[in-house]
């Protein structure tokens, strides 16, 4: 009789196994569905493929569309100036377009795209500390504090708060100046460009875990230099 219970419990065991192998460590998951834009970049590439290229260039206009103001609104924090962003912002478009055949959707559009929008401000920064090395920087640019309201959809509050939201952000604006690098390239790309760590892994090569520390620490930082206000 004992003999019999084991043949059963271990039936029983091998049809459970089988009824959940699709949880089984190393079942592949299912690949997550594609944003719209990464879509659209991969018609697009084969478009371009396959000698399209009129028409190649009109459904990018809908990618211009998706991501222009994100773009602006990172590269105006990089940059601080509303037409070089605007132009660091068209240059990436530009870039993206012509090297889009290589582009490989293991990775969203945005986070591909925002990575060589990056690299372009990055490049402008360090071409301005060059041309600043012979010529004297003009005082405070007001243009700074102009490029950030014009990049608002809200609508315009009392002239009052206006003032009052354009302190604090030349407050923050400040002390993300003293950030240092990693940690202000970080804090940019999640809270103004909206990425997620993982995203930001994958345009700087910093490591995950890495990126939520700098993030950490970045807002540590802010909240000692800003003493708490906001």
């Amino acid at each position: 009789m004992s003999d019999n219970k084991q043949v059963f419990r271990a039936k029983r065991r091998s049809t459970e196994a089988r009824s959940t192998g699709a949880s089984r460590p190393g079942t592949p998951l299912p690949a997550p569905a594609q944003t719209e834009d990464t879509r659209l970049a991969v018609e697009i590439r084969a478009l371009m493929e396959a000698g399209s290229m009129d028409e190649a260039r009109e459904r990018f206009a809908d990618i211009v569309t998706i991501h222009q103001r994100r773009a602006l609104r990172i590269a105006l924090h990089y940059l601080r100036d509303v037409a070089e962003a605007d132009e660091a912002v068209q240059d990436a478009f530009v870039k993206a377009f012509s090297h889009l055949v290589s582009y490989r959707e293991a990775w969203p559009f945005e986070v591909w795209f925002t990575r060589i929008l990056i690299n372009g401000c990055l490049d402008r920064q360090k071409a301005r500390s060059r041309r600043e090395r012979w010529f004297v920087r003009p005082t405070e640019d007001a243009a700074h504090d102009l490029a950030l309201d014009s990049a608002q959809d809200t609508a315009q509050p009392d002239p009052e708060q206006r003032l009052l939201a354009r302190e604090r952000r030349g407050r923050l604006a400040a002390a993300i100046d003293r950030l240092d690098g990693r940690q202000r390239t970080v804090f940019m790309l999640c809270h103004y460009g909206d990425c997620t760590p993982r995203d930001i892994s994958a345009m700087t090569g910093i490591n995950e875990s890495t990126v939520r520390v700098h993030l950490f620490r970045a807002a540590r930082k802010l909240r000692g230099i800003l003493g708490g206000t906001s």
